[in-house]
């Protein structure tokens, strides 16, 4: 059985959900506004949504597509620096050994790259008369955890489809992440069916806090994002959320502490000796090959 997490000290969090454009210099830009729009309402971690450089969708992969460093990061660096804060950066599509992957990019106050997590389950969906999507056709999929530490808590990093997964969130939360981050750009099919009620699931399920960052809604684009990104607090309950617009919400984090876990029992119960055998199978089951 795992350790309860240290205590949670109080921070605001501020999760941007962006107007993305066909024009990148101009997501940049505006995202970089909002950066330091949110730093200067006191937030100290930022979190920008699934590629926040770039329109979403096959066609738009490649062509937008950045090594890592590249022009993207270079804001997030300068803009985390700049500001003081942790920025997580949304994602965006990278190039590496010619496979294209839907990566997100963590940097600290000192404006270096804490960490970069590849988006594990690429989103195949088909819905008979709604909506076919094969991530799969273009990116490559990521196989590693990604976390970081920051004074406040611990953070966890998924993307989008990646929040489907409760063992990848049930994972992050026995290495004692006290918060999950989910740049996601969930359509209108998914969005008003499993947006909100997968985030509260993640979130009461291990107890954590839960944020996410959608693009803002743009019904002229190919793909029309779901928007009202949002905050949930280990109880389950939706403590910020925004509209379809573009928009930056804010929650004061920490409320809670570790007696979170404790008061429900559910980390006694779901890690004991008797299932031992289950960290295997979650890793399996999320395409990890880590011992637990």
């Amino acid at each position: 059985m795992s350790k309860l997490a240290k205590a949670m000290s109080k921070f605001r969090l501020a999760v941007i959900q962006l107007q993305v454009t066909s024009v990148k210099a101009d997501n940049l830009s505006r995202a970089r506004r909002l950066v330091k729009e949110a730093a200067d309402q006191g937030s100290k971690v930022v979190l920008l949504p699934e590629f926040f450089n770039s329109p979403y969708g096959p066609s738009f992969f490649s062509a937008y597509a950045e090594r890592i460093p590249g022009e993207s990061t270079q804001m997030l660096s300068d803009a985390a620096k700049e500001h003081k804060v942790y920025l997580v950066g949304g994602s965006i599509p990278e190039e590496d050994g010619g496979k294209l992957y839907n990566s997100c990019p963590v940097f600290g106050p000192d404006g270096d790259m804490i960490l970069k997590h590849r988006k594990i389950h690429l989103f195949d969906i088909d819905v008979p008369g709604k909506i076919r999507f094969q991530e799969s056709e273009s990116l490559s999929p990521g196989n590693s955890l990604s976390m970081f530490e920051t004074p406040f808590c611990k953070v966890g990093v998924g993307i989008c489809y990646d929040m489907r997964f409760a063992e990848l969130a049930q994972l992050y939360a026995r290495k004692g992440c006290q918060l999950l981050v989910y740049p996601g750009a969930f359509n209108l099919t998914t969005g008003p069916a499993h947006w909100e009620l997968l985030q509260r699931g993640r979130a009461v399920d291990n107890q954590v806090y839960v944020a996410t960052a959608s693009p803002a809604r743009d019904e002229t684009a190919s793909y029309v994002a779901w928007g009202h990104s949002s905050v949930v607090n280990p109880w389950g309950e939706v403590v910020s959320k925004a509209g379809a617009e573009e928009a930056v919400i804010y929650a004061d984090i920490g409320e809670w502490n570790s007696g979170w876990r404790g008061s429900a029992h559910c980390s006694h119960q779901c890690w004991s000796a008797e299932i031992t055998p289950v960290p295997w199978r979650l890793a399996a089951s999320c395409g990890l090959w880590i011992m637990q």
